[in-house]
């Protein structure tokens, strides 16, 4: 009964260590930019093996590699748009292929209008330079007014707050950055996988829910 027991801890400990080292790992929050969603100082889980097995989807909250240096490798935003994805944002209103998007999760609208067309992204009616931001160039695009392929707009729920999509462009799935401040630096993009669940600190203990 004993040796059963132990050989079924064994196991459990075994399977535990695979899982933390191959398939989930954790990442901690530094910043507000996903405020109320995550809190800074919270601690995730990041499934790594979701993007392996799927694209990223609409509303996931990820964990990839941004575009732009960064005081961290990674950064956590929320999947906005994906390749074939039209995007806007008006009056505070995000429109996703026509349709304003319902996002409780989201802190405060965004304070400023944003559109991808024209091969670019407009924020305010300014395009973004890609010597600062990742907009690939129009050979990489299948129509101007939409997001290429494997390219992804990111947003932090705390829109007024976050350093992302409207400031350094698409985040990519793979590959060299295509433009941008790390182009030239060879720096591999890349999602590093789906953060699922808060667990720590306890109180805010609780599986994400895209929406």
């Amino acid at each position: 009964m004993v040796r059963e027991y132990l050989d079924a801890l064994l196991v459990a400990g075994l399977v535990a260590l695979f899982l933390i080292t191959f398939v989930i790992r954790t990442f901690y929050i530094p910043s507000v930019s996903m405020v109320p969603t995550l809190q800074v100082r919270d601690v995730l889980l990041v499934d790594e093996i979701a993007y392996r097995l799927h694209s990223p989807q609409r509303g996931d909250v990820a964990v990839f590699t941004p575009p732009v240096p960064s005081q961290g490798d990674e950064f956590v935003k929320r999947v906005i748009g994906v390749p074939g994805d039209t995007i806007r944002i008006s009056d505070g209103i995000v429109y996703r292929n026509g349709a304003a998007l319902r996002e409780p999760y989201e802190n405060q609208p965004p304070r400023y209008d944003l559109e991808v067309k024209a091969y670019d992204i407009y924020v305010d009616g300014l395009p973004l330079d890609p010597h600062n931001a990742d907009i690939p160039p129009r050979s990489m695009w299948q129509s101007p007014d939409r997001v290429p392929n494997g390219f992804y707009f990111m947003l932090g729920d705390n829109r007024n707050y976050s350093d992302d999509s409207h400031v350094w462009g698409f985040a990519q799935t793979s590959g060299t950055f295509a433009a941008g401040p790390l182009a030239l630096r060879n720096v591999r993009a890349g999602f590093a996988g789906r953060a699922f669940a808060i667990i720590w600190p306890w109180r805010r203990l609780h599986i994400l829910l895209k929406d």
